[in-house]
């Protein structure tokens, strides 16, 4: 079947075809890495015969369920040069979208509670200076200057004893941003399909030559997962297991404040991150929950902990209401990591385990999976991350060496 385009308005940013019988490209999952993956197949190889599958609504997911912080400052080389690179992206892409989805450089402090913090922050910020990532260690009264509402008084149960502070880094407004990339994909002949949902492979030996779906039988030369707390789902039923376990991550939204946050704020020891989003609600995040699942909502122990660490070192939020609670699906790996390349499976190429770092990583997660499904063969930037590392042992370890792993 042809894609034939909705009739002229000026509210629709993209088309809604129907799927054709076949693509060069299948990608499944339409949130922001699948449609940084087909904007950059696009762009960047010339591959527009390209289908972006979504079984529920375009960035209906984790895109729309995340806490929009941007960042590079990770510790690692391999994890350092890709997320920059994601970084540079962010701050060309309004330009070269044509969109405002208000990206906002308006720098994320890490805190340090602890002489270990201190320790470890003040190594991560060398580490960062030598691959080119802004940083900066900051003394109580400097990370004072930087957010005057926070509480740096020593008498409190966890005082600050400094933090990390990385400028170049900020907030987007999720939803924007994946509009932008779909408009722009759409544009370029990238058919975006909605509520279709893959339910199987189409195989040719140990090959992939399309997918099963609500909507029909889809042939396609390459495949490629980017369904991410999905990921390990999909994947098994194309006969690949993957080293991922996928947990609840939950976050809440207070009601609308005038601008009082200038900053985002994270602590790992108190364990709670805060931004305030342009309308004035403050967004807030907690950790991962322990246990495996898929559950898309708040719980009470959680929202508890995370108001008591937020009341902590915001005193001025102490009468704050919460407007509303949800939860995202993460996909983690063993090394807290993400896998970006080729599986045992031909033409199959999986995009996965960003934990709860994946809409940072956006624009560079995209340019690297569609450069390895474009040529066969990863980028630079993504080859560290290939599955083999998990039976090579070349493990890129991210828990905690990033101060929060968000």
């Amino acid at each position: 079947m042809t894609s034939e385009p909705l009739p002229e308005h000026p509210d629709f940013l993209w088309r809604n075809p129907e799927p054709r019988s076949s693509y060069d490209v299948v990608i499944v999952g339409a949130g922001g890495h699948g449609l940084a993956t087909a904007y950059y197949l696009a762009k960047n190889h010339g591959i527009t015969k390209v289908a972006v599958l979504e079984k529920g609504w375009l960035a209906g997911g984790n895109m729309a369920r995340n806490t929009t912080i941007i960042r590079s400052n990770y510790l690692w080389d391999e994890s350092a040069a890709i997320y920059e690179h994601a970084l540079k992206l962010w701050e060309r892409l309004p330009e070269e979208l044509d969109y405002d989805f208000l990206f906002s450089q308006r720098g994320v402090l890490n805190l340090a509670h602890t002489l270990q913090d201190v320790r470890e922050g003040v190594r991560r910020v060398g580490a960062n200076r030598l691959n080119g990532v802004d940083a900066e260690w900051l003394e109580p009264d400097e990370v004072a200057k930087v957010c005057p509402i926070l509480n740096v008084s020593s008498r409190t149960r966890y005082p600050v004893l400094g933090g990390t502070f990385q400028p170049r880094a900020g907030i987007a407004k999720h939803d924007h941003v994946a509009w932008a990339l779909a408009r722009r994909a759409d544009e370029m002949g990238v058919d975006l399909i909605q509520g279709c949902e893959v339910t199987g492979f189409l195989k040719d030996g140990d090959r992939v030559v399309g997918v099963d779906t609500n909507r029909g039988r889809i042939l396609a030369g390459r495949v490629g997962l980017a369904a991410a707390g999905h990921s390990s789902v999909l994947a098994e039923r194309a006969g690949v297991r993957l080293p991922v376990q996928s947990h609840p991550l939950q976050a809440l939204v207070s009601e609308l404040h005038e601008p009082v946050h200038p900053t985002v704020v994270m602590s790992n020891h108190v364990h709670v991150y805060v931004s305030q989003a342009h309308k004035g609600e403050l967004v807030m995040g907690a950790g991962v929950d322990s246990y495996n699942g898929y559950g898309q909502r708040g719980s009470f122990h959680v929202i508890e902990r995370q108001m008591a660490a937020a009341v902590e070192l915001f005193p001025v939020f102490a009468r704050a209401h919460v407007l509303r609670t949800w939860g995202g699906i993460v996909d983690v790996t063993p090394d807290a990591s993400p896998i970006i390349g080729t599986t045992p499976v031909e033409n199959l190429y999986v995009n996965c385990g960003w934990g709860t770092g994946g809409f940072k990583a956006t624009p560079a997660a995209g340019w690297t999976f569609a450069h390895t499904i474009a040529t066969g063969e990863p980028h630079p930037l993504n080859a560290p991350f290939a599955l083999e590392r998990f039976t090579t042992g070349a493990l890129i370890d991210e828990h905690g060496a990033a101060a929060v792993a968000h």
